[in-house]
Parts: C-alpha cells; sequence; structure tokens
C-alpha cells in the first residue's frame, strides 16, 4: 500500500462494483462525511453534504447513495437526483448545482485515497 502525504485510504477498488456506492468517515467524525461512486468504469468522490441543505447527509442508509439502477445519485431528505460523473443537480430543489468533490487518488496496488 502506498499512502500519500495528506491523503487517507478508503478501500480497494475491487471493493466496489461497477453501479455501486459506499461512504467512508476519513477523518474519524463519527459519520460518513464522503462517500464513492463507481459509475462508468471510474471512481468519483464527493462530501455526503447534499447543496440543497447545508451539511445534510444525502444517503437514506448506510451506503444508499444510489437510484436502484446504480445510474443517479439521490439525496434521501428531497429526492434531488445527481449525476454521479459530474455531481449535477438534475433533477430537485437544488437543479443546476454540484455536488462538493473530493480528491481522489487510485495507485497501482489498487487502493483507493482521498486528500483530506
Amino acid at each position: 500500500m502506498s499512502a500519500r502525504a495528506g491523503s487517507v485510504r478508503l478501500c480497494r477498488a475491487d471493493e466496489l462494483v461497477e453501479g455501486s456506492s459506499r461512504g467512508f468517515d476519513p477523518l474519524g467524525q463519527g459519520r460518513d462525511t464522503v462517500f464513492v461512486v463507481r459509475h462508468g468504469g471510474l471512481f468519483h468522490a464527493y462530501r455526503d453534504a447534499c447543496p440543497h441543505v447545508a451539511g445534510a447527509p444525502m444517503a437514506w442508509r448506510k451506503d444508499a447513495y444510489l437510484n436502484r439502477a446504480g445510474s443517479r445519485i439521490v439525496c434521501h431528505a428531497h429526492g434531488a437526483q445527481f449525476l454521479p460523473d459530474s455531481g449535477l443537480c438534475v433533477q430537485g430543489p437544488c437543479l443546476g448545482r454540484f455536488l462538493t468533490r473530493v480528491p481522489l487518488v487510485l495507485d497501482g496496488d489498487g487502493e483507493i485515497f482521498v486528500s483530506v
């Protein structure tokens, strides 16, 4: 495992299958503050906070950030829908706004890290 300064290991890439999501607590705050989505073969990381209500967590239960089809990120509080690859809200009260992207690194050993 090759850690980088200022980054925290989240998981192995093969632990996230296509069309899945998973929440993480990289700073040990006692709740998931970052989530990662695997979509189109790529990994995308975002802050677990809806832009509609400051700090509102996105998942309705642990790791449940996506719709059933795995094609959109959904905020449980009001049903806003976001594109997994850009974080753009395409439906709901925060239409046109973006989730906050978190810098992500996939190292040569297949480990996923986020910058903190």
